[in-house]
């Protein structure tokens, strides 16, 4: 059997985090934008693209760290390194979607296999293509769109 691929990003480890933020949505992976990012993020829960996701003091400032702590421009994962080299110093984008690196990286999917599908619907919809992402796994390799299947770079 071949051995499985180390996780391209650091996989999402903190228990608070994971049960609060991956309640309504995928744990993302810290490694996935830079600290200034995550504590903007982190800032203004009351307004988290769209929805109220505030939360007491103590908990937002844990995950906030745990966060900014592990975020790709303090990580040793390549992905991750490559995604905070990506982004000038200056910007501090907010969806992980709004990076260079993410929309290099997905630049040829068309839209109908994204958006105006319904088993997928956004491009922050991590795991409905990357079937690893939450461990990390979002090689090309391993990629497989809901109602088109295997993706072929």
């Amino acid at each position: 059997l071949p051995l499985p691929l180390p996780a391209a990003l650091p996989i999402s480890s903190n228990p608070i985090y994971i049960t609060e933020c991956g309640s309504c949505h995928m744990a993302f992976s810290p490694g996935l934008l830079p600290s200034r990012s995550w504590k903007k993020v982190m800032s203004d829960l009351e307004n988290h693209f769209g929805d109220d996701a505030e939360l007491e003091l103590d908990t937002n400032r844990t995950i906030s760290e745990y966060l900014t702590n592990n975020s790709a421009d303090k990580s040793s994962y390549r992905r991750s390194r490559k995604i905070s080299s990506s982004i000038n110093e200056k910007d501090v984008p907010l969806r992980i979607t709004d990076t260079p690196y993410f929309r290099h990286e997905h630049d040829e999917i068309p839209g109908r296999m994204v958006k105006g599908n319904k088993d997928v619907n956004s491009f922050s919809n991590c795991n409905a293509c990357h079937r690893g992402a939450e461990q990390g796994m979002i090689d090309e390799d391993g990629i497989s769109i809901q109602g088109f299947g295997r993706w072929e770079d």
